[in-house]
Protein backbone atom coordinates (compact mmCIF):
# COMPACT_ATOMS: atom_id res chain seq x y z
CA UNK A 1 0.00 0.00 0.00
CA UNK A 2 1.30 3.32 -1.01
CA UNK A 3 1.89 5.62 2.52
CA UNK A 4 2.51 9.52 2.73
CA UNK A 5 3.94 11.57 5.38
CA UNK A 6 2.87 15.23 5.62
CA UNK A 7 5.51 16.23 3.57
CA UNK A 8 5.54 13.90 0.77
CA UNK A 9 1.92 14.02 0.46
CA UNK A 10 2.12 18.03 0.03
CA UNK A 11 5.02 17.37 -2.60
CA UNK A 12 2.74 14.90 -4.58
CA UNK A 13 -0.21 17.20 -4.74
CA UNK A 14 1.86 19.82 -5.57
CA UNK A 15 3.05 18.03 -9.08
CA UNK A 16 -0.77 17.00 -9.60
CA UNK A 17 -1.62 20.40 -9.50
CA UNK A 18 1.26 21.83 -11.71
CA UNK A 19 0.91 18.92 -14.35
CA UNK A 20 -2.27 20.80 -15.49
CA UNK A 21 -6.02 19.82 -16.41
CA UNK A 22 -6.94 15.61 -15.59
CA UNK A 23 -10.07 13.73 -17.62
CA UNK A 24 -12.44 13.00 -15.14
CA UNK A 25 -12.65 9.21 -14.83
CA UNK A 26 -16.37 9.61 -13.96
CA UNK A 27 -19.38 9.54 -16.18
CA UNK A 28 -20.53 13.66 -15.33
CA UNK A 29 -22.33 13.39 -19.18
CA UNK A 30 -25.37 13.58 -18.14
CA UNK A 31 -25.51 14.60 -14.08
CA UNK A 32 -23.14 16.19 -12.81
CA UNK A 33 -20.78 13.94 -9.71
CA UNK A 34 -20.02 16.08 -6.87
CA UNK A 35 -17.80 13.55 -5.34
CA UNK A 36 -15.99 13.58 -8.80
CA UNK A 37 -13.39 15.74 -8.45
CA UNK A 38 -12.31 14.00 -5.45
CA UNK A 39 -12.58 10.47 -6.57
CA UNK A 40 -9.89 11.78 -9.08
CA UNK A 41 -6.99 13.13 -7.03
CA UNK A 42 -7.20 9.54 -5.31
CA UNK A 43 -6.71 7.83 -7.94
CA UNK A 44 -3.92 10.21 -9.26
CA UNK A 45 -2.41 9.91 -5.86
CA UNK A 46 -2.89 6.52 -6.12
CA UNK A 47 -4.75 5.73 -2.91
CA UNK A 48 -7.62 3.61 -2.14
CA UNK A 49 -11.15 5.72 -1.90
CA UNK A 50 -11.53 7.53 1.56
CA UNK A 51 -8.32 5.90 2.94
CA UNK A 52 -5.84 8.64 3.55
CA UNK A 53 -2.30 6.41 4.49
CA UNK A 54 -0.84 9.26 6.58
CA UNK A 55 0.12 8.43 9.96
CA UNK A 56 -2.29 8.95 12.28
CA UNK A 57 -4.89 8.38 9.17
CA UNK A 58 -7.71 8.58 11.48
CA UNK A 59 -7.66 12.08 12.32
CA UNK A 60 -6.57 13.05 8.89
CA UNK A 61 -9.52 13.49 5.75
CA UNK A 62 -8.87 14.37 2.08
CA UNK A 63 -11.45 16.71 1.37
CA UNK A 64 -12.14 18.08 -2.51
CA UNK A 65 -14.13 20.96 -3.92
CA UNK A 66 -15.32 22.46 -6.94
CA UNK A 67 -14.18 26.58 -7.21
CA UNK A 68 -17.53 27.05 -8.43
CA UNK A 69 -19.69 25.16 -5.80
CA UNK A 70 -22.16 26.50 -2.99
CA UNK A 71 -23.29 23.30 -2.03
CA UNK A 72 -23.77 22.88 1.74
CA UNK A 73 -22.02 20.11 4.06
CA UNK A 74 -23.95 18.58 7.25
CA UNK A 75 -21.50 18.72 10.45
CA UNK A 76 -24.11 16.81 12.25
CA UNK A 77 -27.24 16.84 13.84
CA UNK A 78 -27.69 17.84 17.11
CA UNK A 79 -30.93 18.68 19.14
CA UNK A 80 -31.12 21.59 21.60
CA UNK A 81 -31.13 21.42 25.07
CA UNK A 82 -33.01 21.03 26.98
CA UNK A 83 -33.15 17.61 26.14
CA UNK A 84 -36.26 16.97 28.41
CA UNK A 85 -38.22 18.83 26.86
CA UNK A 86 -38.13 17.89 23.68
CA UNK A 87 -38.74 21.25 21.94
CA UNK A 88 -38.89 20.28 18.10
CA UNK A 89 -41.75 17.85 18.70
CA UNK A 90 -43.04 19.41 21.66
CA UNK A 91 -42.95 22.72 21.70
CA UNK A 92 -41.59 24.26 18.35
CA UNK A 93 -43.78 21.80 15.56
CA UNK A 94 -47.33 21.98 17.75
CA UNK A 95 -46.83 26.14 18.91
CA UNK A 96 -44.58 27.64 15.67
CA UNK A 97 -45.41 24.92 13.02
CA UNK A 98 -48.16 25.11 9.87
CA UNK A 99 -49.87 23.01 8.22
CA UNK A 100 -47.70 21.06 6.24
CA UNK A 101 -47.56 21.23 1.93
CA UNK A 102 -48.83 17.50 1.55
CA UNK A 103 -51.47 17.71 4.24
CA UNK A 104 -54.81 15.76 3.35
CA UNK A 105 -52.89 14.06 0.35
CA UNK A 106 -49.85 12.11 1.23
CA UNK A 107 -49.85 13.06 4.68
CA UNK A 108 -53.23 13.15 7.17
CA UNK A 109 -55.41 16.53 7.13
CA UNK A 110 -53.89 17.35 10.46
CA UNK A 111 -49.88 17.27 9.61
CA UNK A 112 -47.88 19.97 10.47
CA UNK A 113 -44.40 20.62 9.47
CA UNK A 114 -41.27 22.95 11.39
CA UNK A 115 -38.77 23.18 8.29
CA UNK A 116 -36.97 26.23 9.33
CA UNK A 117 -33.28 27.47 8.11
CA UNK A 118 -31.33 29.85 10.42
CA UNK A 119 -28.52 31.40 10.72
CA UNK A 120 -26.89 34.50 12.71
CA UNK A 121 -27.20 37.39 10.78
CA UNK A 122 -30.21 37.60 10.00
CA UNK A 123 -34.60 36.25 10.66
CA UNK A 124 -36.25 34.53 8.37
CA UNK A 125 -39.35 35.41 7.48
CA UNK A 126 -41.38 34.08 10.30
CA UNK A 127 -39.05 35.87 12.84
CA UNK A 128 -36.51 33.27 13.62
CA UNK A 129 -32.44 33.30 14.06
CA UNK A 130 -30.08 31.96 16.25
CA UNK A 131 -27.83 34.09 19.16
CA UNK A 132 -25.06 33.91 21.24
CA UNK A 133 -25.64 34.52 24.87
CA UNK A 134 -23.47 34.24 27.11
CA UNK A 135 -22.40 30.71 26.66
CA UNK A 136 -25.00 28.88 24.47
CA UNK A 137 -26.25 29.79 21.29
CA UNK A 138 -30.16 30.07 21.43
CA UNK A 139 -32.85 30.33 19.19
CA UNK A 140 -34.95 33.24 19.08
CA UNK A 141 -38.36 34.65 18.05
CA UNK A 142 -39.61 38.09 17.30
CA UNK A 143 -42.78 38.50 15.75
CA UNK A 144 -42.57 41.70 15.04
CA UNK A 145 -39.60 40.49 12.16
CA UNK A 146 -42.45 38.59 10.64
CA UNK A 147 -43.20 39.19 6.92
CA UNK A 148 -47.31 39.89 6.45
CA UNK A 149 -47.48 37.09 4.16
CA UNK A 150 -47.62 34.62 7.41
CA UNK A 151 -50.31 37.03 9.05
CA UNK A 152 -52.40 33.72 9.68
CA UNK A 153 -49.73 31.61 10.78
CA UNK A 154 -48.40 34.67 13.43
CA UNK A 155 -52.31 34.96 14.58
CA UNK A 156 -52.28 31.10 15.76
CA UNK A 157 -48.61 31.53 16.82
CA UNK A 158 -50.45 34.28 19.23
CA UNK A 159 -53.53 31.95 20.12
CA UNK A 160 -51.04 28.70 21.21
CA UNK A 161 -48.54 30.74 23.23
CA UNK A 162 -48.36 34.55 22.42
CA UNK A 163 -45.82 36.64 20.85
CA UNK A 164 -43.13 37.34 23.08
CA UNK A 165 -39.67 35.61 22.14
CA UNK A 166 -38.98 31.88 23.31
CA UNK A 167 -39.24 31.11 27.31
CA UNK A 168 -37.52 28.57 27.56
CA UNK A 169 -35.45 28.87 24.71
CA UNK A 170 -34.07 26.36 22.63
CA UNK A 171 -30.22 26.55 23.03
CA UNK A 172 -26.82 24.50 22.50
CA UNK A 173 -24.16 25.10 25.23
CA UNK A 174 -21.20 26.18 23.31
CA UNK A 175 -18.80 23.75 25.23
CA UNK A 176 -20.73 21.06 24.28
CA UNK A 177 -20.67 21.89 20.64
CA UNK A 178 -16.64 22.74 20.88
CA UNK A 179 -16.90 19.14 21.54
CA UNK A 180 -19.77 17.44 19.37
CA UNK A 181 -18.57 19.40 15.84
CA UNK A 182 -14.61 18.99 16.87
CA UNK A 183 -14.78 15.05 17.55
CA UNK A 184 -17.07 14.99 14.03
CA UNK A 185 -14.33 17.41 11.97
CA UNK A 186 -10.84 16.22 11.76
CA UNK A 187 -7.57 17.75 10.35
CA UNK A 188 -8.39 17.53 6.73
CA UNK A 189 -6.00 18.25 3.39
CA UNK A 190 -8.82 20.69 1.67
CA UNK A 191 -8.47 20.82 -1.96
CA UNK A 192 -9.91 22.76 -4.33
CA UNK A 193 -10.59 21.81 -8.26
CA UNK A 194 -11.26 24.11 -11.20
CA UNK A 195 -13.49 22.60 -14.17
CA UNK A 196 -13.88 23.10 -17.61
CA UNK A 197 -16.24 20.94 -20.02
CA UNK A 198 -14.39 19.31 -22.88
CA UNK A 199 -17.20 17.17 -25.93
CA UNK A 200 -19.17 16.35 -22.73
CA UNK A 201 -16.05 15.24 -20.14
CA UNK A 202 -15.35 16.80 -17.50
CA UNK A 203 -11.80 18.01 -16.44
CA UNK A 204 -10.58 18.84 -13.34
CA UNK A 205 -7.42 21.47 -12.62
CA UNK A 206 -6.50 21.45 -8.79
CA UNK A 207 -5.74 24.94 -8.11
CA UNK A 208 -5.28 25.53 -4.33
CA UNK A 209 -4.95 22.85 -0.98
CA UNK A 210 -4.42 23.61 2.43
CA UNK A 211 -4.08 21.67 5.42
CA UNK A 212 -6.02 22.51 7.96
CA UNK A 213 -5.89 21.93 11.82
CA UNK A 214 -7.83 22.04 14.58
CA UNK A 215 -11.16 22.95 14.95
CA UNK A 216 -12.81 26.23 15.71
CA UNK A 217 -15.99 27.14 17.24
CA UNK A 218 -15.68 30.60 17.11
CA UNK A 219 -14.47 29.92 13.49
CA UNK A 220 -18.01 28.34 12.78
CA UNK A 221 -20.12 31.17 14.82
CA UNK A 222 -18.62 33.52 12.59
CA UNK A 223 -19.82 31.73 9.52
CA UNK A 224 -22.99 31.34 10.75
CA UNK A 225 -22.60 35.31 11.17
CA UNK A 226 -21.82 35.49 7.37
CA UNK A 227 -24.96 33.23 6.75
CA UNK A 228 -22.49 30.52 5.18
CA UNK A 229 -23.53 28.61 8.04
CA UNK A 230 -26.91 27.22 9.32
CA UNK A 231 -28.96 25.45 11.51
CA UNK A 232 -31.52 23.58 10.08
CA UNK A 233 -34.92 22.06 11.40
CA UNK A 234 -36.59 19.61 9.72
CA UNK A 235 -39.54 18.35 11.72
CA UNK A 236 -43.01 16.74 10.56
CA UNK A 237 -46.09 15.37 12.73
CA UNK A 238 -45.21 12.24 14.20
CA UNK A 239 -41.17 12.34 12.47
CA UNK A 240 -38.45 14.49 13.46
CA UNK A 241 -35.75 14.64 10.36
CA UNK A 242 -32.98 16.03 13.01
CA UNK A 243 -31.72 19.72 13.30
CA UNK A 244 -28.76 19.97 11.26
CA UNK A 245 -25.45 22.00 11.84
CA UNK A 246 -24.70 22.80 8.22
CA UNK A 247 -21.60 24.89 6.11
CA UNK A 248 -21.20 26.03 2.77
CA UNK A 249 -17.97 23.89 1.45
CA UNK A 250 -16.21 26.54 0.75
CA UNK A 251 -15.73 27.77 3.95
CA UNK A 252 -14.99 24.86 6.05
CA UNK A 253 -11.24 26.27 5.83
CA UNK A 254 -12.40 28.91 8.50
CA UNK A 255 -13.63 26.17 10.97
CA UNK A 256 -9.99 25.34 11.61
CA UNK A 257 -7.79 27.20 13.75
CA UNK A 258 -4.73 26.43 11.55
CA UNK A 259 -4.44 27.08 7.93
CA UNK A 260 -1.43 26.64 6.39
CA UNK A 261 -1.46 27.03 1.99
CA UNK A 262 0.25 23.88 0.54
CA UNK A 263 -0.56 25.90 -3.47
CA UNK A 264 -2.66 28.71 -4.20
CA UNK A 265 -2.36 28.56 -8.79
CA UNK A 266 -5.48 30.10 -8.70
CA UNK A 267 -5.05 33.83 -9.14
Amino acid sequence: MKTFTKDSLKNELRQIAESGWHESHRDTSKARNDGAAGNLLEKLLGIEENNLPLPNANEWELKVQRSTSSSLVTLKHIEPSPRGMKFVPDVLLPMYGWKHADSGGKYAANERSFRMTMNGASRTDRGFMVVIEGERLRVSFDSSSVSSRHAEWLANVDKAVGLSDLDPAPYWGLADLRSALGSKLQNAFFVTADVEKRDGKEWFRYSRAEMLTGFSLEGFLACLGDSVANVEFDARTGHNHGTKFRVKSSAIPRLYESRDVVFDYSG
